[in-house]
């Protein structure tokens, strides 16, 4: 096949459709075959010049090093045809083939570029606007199958319904590396202690009550819960789609909030969908995601690639300084000695060990910031046998062909090891201080005193303590002599032990 490229006589045929941290994600509303039921996935550039994931065009002697195992990722070229072999040939044999759509590159003129940037504009959250631009040095943007649509359509007038989800981090670490000031790592997800620091930065507009760990728990009554606490607070972590346009969610930030002109809103998309009586489809429609989420058994198989993080930050930031031959600036600031601190045994492992520790930190993080794209269409009596996972709501009486995929599957740089310690410790420090700012009312009467003086702003603290201090497992490993707690593989159970 001819390689396809994209001038910019083509950018008005692309629409915006969402954006995370690196990428934008565009929709084609054009009629050219190749593109049609596919998205376009363009990279950023931060308005200070620095790519939003990548330092050089090429991979650093570093990461050659790093992925030496992986000949397809040495031979790329470029930066970017290495971060789509990567998708391929590491993320895929882990995730499932099956679940993974590695797409593929189409050339991009600069003019393309610059008319979609302009094109885009009006149509980003302005905090991202601040933040980034379209990289307009780009070759490549990276063609993938819109995962929020079927293919085929079964029938005239048929109507697909999708949900985006990240699922984040689902387990609590136990790694030896971690520092007694950041035990509380050990009995709060990651998710949860961010959540202080985006409400600090304003990026959220309140706390979630989201659990990654319901979420990978396999329990059917933990995922609905999740999937419920997801849609209560939304943020840029769960979306709904009908037939490929946004009807649920925010499209590039987290200020999306689910009241009741939304919840409204909402319940009246799903009715060309969902057939149940008013008030009850929004409710339907999550049982069945639920479902989804639960049969495939996909958030299993995620959890197990992102538990290749067995040192926690903590412990894989000084595999990184001795895989890049450099005095290690964490021990130089706690104090340590890095052959006989604490942090010794990591300082005098072979090269080979401390490059397994940043290669599967990293696989990790990719798995980590994922998202999971499940897609359901209605199937009527007589439709042809399917080819897709069918599932029957028992509610509704309704049959769905269902699918689900991972995507952003983003190639992490090496040198964002050091961005990964440092917000690591940026989130810590921000909850700390805001634990040490927040005092329980020592009666009722005191909070009503509060309420009358202070107004609504007075009653923050009191609920962010409700929030924050309860932690999400009731007791807490206590840490093996490799990294992690004895029995569980470096991590901590989230069945008994986890609170329901």
């Amino acid at each position: 096949m001819a390689e396809l490229i994209l001038e910019a006589k083509d950018a008005g045929d692309w629409i915006y459709r969402g954006e995370g941290a690196a990428n934008l994600i565009l929709s084609y509303t054009g009629s050219s075959p190749p593109f049609v039921g596919k998205v376009l996935r363009v990279q950023k550039v931060k308005k200070n010049g620095i790519n939003c994931e990548e330092l050089s065009s090429d991979l650093s002697v570093h990461e050659c090093l790093l992925w030496k195992e992986d000949c397809d990722l040495l031979s790329a070229p470029t930066r970017e045809i290495a971060e789509h072999l990567y998708v391929q040939h590491v993320m895929r044999p882990l995730l499932g083939s099956n679940h993974v759509d590695a797409g593929i590159r189409v050339l991009v003129s600069r003019d393309f570029l610059e008319a979609l940037g302009k094109n885009i504009l009006s149509h980003r959250p302005s905090w991202r606007v601040d933040d980034a631009d379209v990289n307009t040095q780009c070759d490549y943007a990276l063609l993938i199958s819109d995962h929020s649509v079927f293919p085929q359509a079964l029938h005239d007038g048929e109507l697909s319904i999708s949900v985006e989800i990240k699922p984040k981090c689902g387990f609590l670490p136990c790694s030896r590396y971690i520092s007694e000031e950041h035990m509380i790592k050990r009995s709060m997800t990651r998710f949860k202690l961010h959540q202080t620091l985006k409400l600090l930065q304003k990026k959220i507009p309140q706390l979630s009550q989201y659990n990654p760990m319901d979420m990978s728990s396999g329990s059917k009554e933990r995922i609905l819960k999740s999937i419920k606490d997801l849609y209560s607070t939304p943020q840029n972590n769960f979306r709904v789609f009908l037939n490929g346009s946004l009807v649920f969610g925010s499209l590039g930030g987290g200020k999306y909030i689910t009241n009741v002109h939304n919840d409204k809103a909402f319940e009246d998309e799903l009715k060309s969908v969902i057939e149940a009586d008013d008030g009850t489809r929004t409710t339907c429609f999550l049982e069945l995601v639920s479902e989804s989420v639960s049969r495939s058994g996909l958030l299993n198989r995620l959890l197990e690639v992102q538990k290749l993080d067995v040192f926690d930050i903590e412990g894989a930031i000084h595999a990184y300084y001795d895989v890049v031959s450099q005095p290690c600036v964490v021990c130089k600031k706690l104090g340590e000695d890095k052959l006989s601190g604490r942090y010794s045994s990591l300082h005098s492992l072979p090269l080979d060990g401390s490059l397994k520790i940043v290669k599967e930190y990293l696989i990790a993080a990719t798995a980590k910031d994922l998202s999971l794209m499940i897609s359901f269409r209605t199937r009527e009596k007589g439709d042809p046998k399917s080819p897709y996972n069918v599932i029957f709501h028992e509610s509704t009486g309704q049959s769905f062909d269902y699918k689900v995929s991972f995507i952003d599957l983003d190639m992490k740089p090496l040198e964002k090891m050091i961005y990964y310690y440092e917000l690591d410790q940026k989130i810590l420090r921000c909850y700390t201080k805001m634990m040490e700012t927040i005092k329980p009312p020592e009666n009722s009467a005191k909070l009503l005193e509060d309420k009358r003086r202070h107004g609504r702003k007075g009653l923050i603290g009191s609920s962010l303590q409700s929030t924050l201090h309860g932690s999400d497992v009731s007791t807490t490993c206590g840490g093996g002599d490799d990294g992690g707690c004895t029995g569980h593989g470096g991590y901590c159970c989230f069945g008994s032990k986890a609170k329901e």
